[in-house]
């Protein structure tokens, strides 16, 4: 019986062992799935789950909300009142003296009460029409802010995919260079076996492989960083790993238009049309506070419940109702003199606005005059990279010739492969700089493409 029940526990453990092992290879296969995303799919990524553009959307919920709760202004005040007490006998002192000529007249002792009131506003001097125009547009801001918000992260998404994608193109130049590196190595190693080259040009090609390595190194560790960088851009889950989609192709450049057309653009974007929309805020609050001149007219009403009756004395222990409607009006006379100073206030944040508008716009007109240059700049590097990829290889070919036949030493080898490298970069680096430069004219002009 007792080795039936040690069989039975054993079949246990081992059913739980495989299915701990089970889950184990299924959480570290999810752990080495690999998420590849293009340029346009990480775009559309960021702008679904970028959490700060789920927070700018938020921003608009509430600023529709305080549209809702200005426009309960015009609703009635409604308040229910009710009250309970005990009072005493009413003495009064009819002598001369203090306490003297004292004489008592007794109260019914128990107080109640209940009534309602209302109140709504007829005319508040325009007051509460410019508070809801006041949160219309601060709900236009909102969502100017979040149409910012998400060109600046698809901006930001762009940079970044970019600088992986020139980083992987390194990559790729570092390790083609490094097998060369090597093979050159063992020839030189090879040379010196013979006695053909000195010990100096065998150092010389191991710290040219050695400087090699360490800067595919870094490379390869900072194109991780730039990958996990844009994994939260586009909130990608931390268990899946993400790669960028080198095989898609980028979006075509189709030349460089006229900078008036840009600028043209450039004039109703996001930071223009908000910094417009503060300006007819200040104005509105302008209006707001010469409000403040104005009588304010309500229509009231309140009727109510009352025990014992106290309009009589003696009071008479009846149960009464009593009700009131009718309109009041109110002058405040005191703002014809301390309103003054508001108005002031309300016109210099005016004035002030109209010039952080100008400054706005004299920034947006520098950005793109500078981005509008910068790209022509890289367009018309375009041949000279080229160019210098061809001499490059050609230089190196013939010094490689030169080296193979002991007509030139290892630095000159060293300096052709590293000219040769240095112009794969530059023709890599100028095509996918050209692309950013023309998401960066776009971005300030306004017109980036939408996902």
């Amino acid at each position: 019986m007792l080795l039936k029940t040690t069989n039975s526990t054993d079949d246990c453990f081992l059913k739980i062992l495989m299915l701990f092992l089970i889950l184990l290879a299924f959480n570290n296969l999810q752990a080495q799935e690999i998420h590849t995303v293009s340029l346009k799919e990480a775009m559309k990524l960021a702008k679904e789950n970028n959490k700060k553009i789920l927070r700018s959307q938020i921003e608009i919920t509430l600023s529709e909300q305080n549209i809702k709760e200005s426009k309960e202004l015009r609703l009635p005040d409604i308040e229910l009142n009710g009250e309970y007490s005990r009072i005493t006998n009413i003495t009064e002192f009819k002598g001369n003296g203090f306490l003297n000529g004292k004489e008592v007249t007794k109260a019914i002792p128990e107080i109640y009460q209940v009534n309602s009131t209302f109140k709504m506003p007829i005319y508040a001097g325009n007051k509460i029409n410019n508070a809801i125009k006041i949160a219309n547009q601060e709900s236009e801001i909102a969502k100017i802010k979040t149409e910012k918000t998400e060109n600046d992260i698809e901006l930001e998404v762009v940079a970044n995919y970019l600088s992986i994608y020139k980083m992987m193109e390194l990559q790729k130049i570092f390790e083609e260079n490094i097998k060369e590196e090597k093979s050159r190595l063992k020839e030189v190693q090879s040379l010196q076996k013979h006695g053909t080259v000195t010990k100096n040009e065998v150092i010389r090609a191991e710290l040219q492989l050695s400087d090699r390595e360490l800067n595919a190194l870094t490379n390869s560790k900072n194109i991780k960083i730039a990958l996990h960088d844009l994994k939260t851009l586009i909130q990608i889950p931390e268990n899946e790993e993400i790669a960028i989609d080198t095989t898609a192709a980028l979006d075509e450049l189709n030349g460089l238009d006229p900078y008036d057309f840009y600028m043209n653009k450039a004039l109703q974007n996001e930071e223009m049309r908000i910094a417009s929309q503060e300006l007819n805020i200040k104005k509105t609050e302008l209006q707001l506070v010469k409000g403040n001149y104005l009588p304010t007219v309500n229509f009231f009403g309140n009727y109510g419940f009352y025990y014992p009756n106290y309009k009589f004395f003696p009071p008479n222990p009846y149960l009464y109702t009593l009700g009131q409607v009718g309109i009041e009006a109110r002058f405040d006379i005191s703002a014809l003199y301390k309103n003054k100073t508001k108005v002031e206030q309300a016109n210099k944040k005016i004035e002030w606005q109209q010039m952080q508008s100008e400054i706005i716009k004299d920034e947006i007109q520098d950005q793109l005059y500078k981005e509008h240059t910068q790209y022509q700049e890289i367009l018309e590097k375009f041949v000279v990279v080229d160019k210098a990829l061809d001499l490059a290889n050609e230089n190196y070919r013939i010094v490689k010739l030169k080296y193979l036949n002991q007509l030139v030493l290892i630095t000159e080898m060293v300096d052709a492969d590293n000219a040769l490298l240095q112009s794969k970069y530059n023709k890599i680096s100028t095509r996918l700089d050209a692309v950013l430069k023309h998401y960066e004219l776009l971005h300030t002009a306004g017109i980036l493409p939408q996902s």
